[in-house]
């Protein structure tokens, strides 16, 4: 990764954000794109459509494409807290949304923001898990200094670490990875487009959807908006950063996704993906079913849209600290997400390399084909 995609990428990862709350998030992609004179709009969920000017040319877009367009799907959001109201000048009743820590959370540190930037750091305390036991549902903020000055429903945040991002070798450390690597990549497709001047025939697409982490509300907002026909024409890619499991190891590549933990994902087009993989990144990248959660595949799946999946390997998957690592202090407690750059410039060549002609989609097995049947007419005289 070279000076300029590392400093766009770090400087990515310091946004804050949480769901419905990603505004640093779209301040900073739409300036990158814009800069870079790459077309993008908002459609009415607040969704940053990557690609087209306007509804109008991503729908001519779609109608007028001789082979799939590959729309890239990666989400702004990450799990954390909104601000109800205030209890005392230094302590912020909130509510989280989205995974957390269920372990070792009171007294753990968070970050504070509105949507001017970060206004202070402060300490959980009073921490209710919802009753499925599976996340916070509410705590208080005891801040460091006083912040009353903001009103408290502008706040949100997250959990804090020593940095928004820092790095140890080739490992990222950040307060959060999912999903703003999967967003980096569709950035860095787009560029690599767009500086190529490759604008008029490519089939590439971006979604950047917003609430991922409250149940895909972002995309499925998108889709309900009717606007993806003829659906022959779509292959919807899911770019997530997925919790890293057996045979999904970090460091060992990006995951061509097979599935995530609802369902698998489109035989034709996961088979096409894994060829692509196999040619271009050989022995450095990986295939499984990330059954660590689900993702916008899915719903994208249930609105009867052909998705495929990459994955880059995540160690604290939504700050959670299972792989342990630099301020873990107790196990599963509050840590940093971290991720490896290797596995995140092999996502990159996997979104380019799906965007080159001469893949055939609309007959992927054609080569597998060939082979049983010369495998069938070398042994045919055996069954007589």
């Amino acid at each position: 990764m070279n000076a300029t995609r590392y400093r766009l990428l770090t400087q990515l990862l310091t946004q804050p954000t949480a769901p419905f709350r990603e505004s640093l998030v779209v301040d900073f992609v739409t300036k990158v794109l814009t800069r870079a004179g790459v077309p993008h709009f908002f459609d009415p969920i607040g969704n940053i459509v990557v690609g087209c000017a306007d509804a109008r040319a991503y729908r001519r877009k779609l109608r007028a494409a001789r082979t799939p367009v590959r729309l890239f799907i990666a989400h702004m959001d990450h799990p954390g807290f909104h601000g109800l109201r205030w209890r005392a000048p230094n302590r912020l009743a909130v509510r989280w949304y989205g995974g957390s820590p269920v372990k070792h959370v009171a007294g753990a540190r968070v970050w504070l923001a509105n949507g001017d930037g970060y206004v202070g750091d402060g300490r959980l305390q009073n921490v209710k898990l919802h009753p499925a036991g599976h996340s916070i549902a509410t705590a208080d903020v005891v801040l460091a200094r006083d912040a009353r000055r903001s009103d408290a429903t502008a706040l949100y945040g997250g959990f804090g670490f020593r940095a928004p991002v820092w790095r140890s070798g080739k490992r990222l450390y950040t307060k959060a990875a999912d999903d703003l690597v999967g967003v980096y990549a569709v950035l860095a497709t787009a560029l690599d487009l767009y500086r190529a001047r490759r604008r008029t025939d490519s089939p590439f697409l971006g979604l950047l959807t917003r609430a991922e982490e409250v149940g895909f509300v972002g995309a499925i907002g998108h889709f309900e908006l009717g606007w993806l026909t003829p659906r022959d024409n779509i292959v919807c890619v899911s770019l997530e950063t997925s919790r890293t499991l057996p045979n999904a190891v970090i460091g060992r590549g990006p995951v061509v996704r097979l599935g995530d933990r609802r369902t698998v994902f489109d035989h034709s087009g996961a088979h096409l993906l894994s060829e692509i993989a196999r040619t271009v990144l050989p022995g450095r990248h990986q295939r499984r079913i990330m059954d660590g959660g689900t993702c916008e595949a899915t719903a994208a799946i249930a609105y009867g849209l052909r998705a495929i999946g990459l994955s880059v390997p995540l160690g604290n998957y939504h700050n959670q600290g299972f792989e342990g690592g630099p301020n873990c202090p107790r196990s599963e407690g509050p840590a940093p997400e971290f991720v490896h750059l290797d596995d995140i410039d092999g996502l990159v060549t996997l979104c380019r390399e799906l965007l080159r002609p001469g893949a055939n989609w609309s007959r992927p097995w054609a080569t597998q084909q060939r082979t049983f049947r010369e495998r069938f007419r070398s042994q045919r005289a055996l069954l007589r």
